[in-house]
């Protein structure tokens, strides 16, 4: 992991021939596989017992809806990311996953290598998707940004972001990964997710989602 701390990994499928494969892929590349589950109920108690950093999570789950799974575990940790890996590549699918918090949505048919980037990406906030779900999931972020926003954004006693932070916030509405953010600001990857991080804070929001519909809210993505 580059000589930073080992990210901890839980793995969520009901097939336990291709769960252990996969745990095994994430272990041989240096990844700490804190637990697996195979059932939407237990892999709510192992993650809260577990406490990963990543969660390999599949949506079509017994006893809980992957989804489901999703949404109650980001709603206790804001700061777990999850990459949904999947057999459906339905649109539905993929914006049910992604409105419960999920980081990102793999396709099962993505190849070893293609699934430990996903991991290592979603690790650091950045949201993966298999190609051609992105301007699926961004469209998304357009259409529920025509809702009413709950709060004016010059609202007297609104939270006030540094002009950098509004940058990489313009720039994460338009759909841009951490790495392209850190190139075109020439800042570092750490930096741009400490930017993330203190706005979320201060915008009390709790995921990647939520930041992209306000910023789209307020129309920084055309700005």
């Amino acid at each position: 992991m580059s000589g930073e701390q080992t990210v901890k990994v839980m793995v969520v499928d009901d097939h336990p021939m291709w769960r252990d494969a996969v745990a095994r892929d994430l272990a041989a590349a240096g990844y700490d596989v804190v637990a697996t589950a195979g059932d939407g109920p237990q892999a709510v108690r192992r993650a809260q017992a577990a406490l990963p950093d990543v969660l390999v999570l599949d949506l079509n789950l017994p006893g809980l809806p992957g989804a489901a799974v999703c949404k109650q575990l980001v709603a206790d940790r804001p700061e777990l990311r999850v990459l949904v890996l999947s057999a459906s590549g339905e649109h539905a699918d993929v914006l049910e996953a992604v409105k419960s918090g999920a980081t990102g949505y793999l396709l099962k048919s993505a190849g070893a290598e293609e699934l430990l980037d996903a991991v290592r990406r979603t690790a650091v906030g950045d949201p993966v998707f298999t190609p051609g779900l992105a301007g699926l999931v961004l469209g998304e972020y357009r259409r529920l940004a025509a809702d009413p926003a709950p709060a004016a954004p010059d609202e007297p006693g609104a939270p006030r972001l540094t002009d950098r932070e509004t940058e990489v916030l313009r720039l994460v509405a338009k759909g841009l990964s951490y790495k392209q953010i850190a190139e075109r600001l020439v800042i570092s990857h750490r930096t741009v997710q400490n930017h993330v991080q203190n706005t979320l804070g201060k915008l009390q929001l709790h995921n990647r989602v939520e930041l992209v519909r306000y910023a789209i809210e307020r129309g920084l993505d055309d700005a």
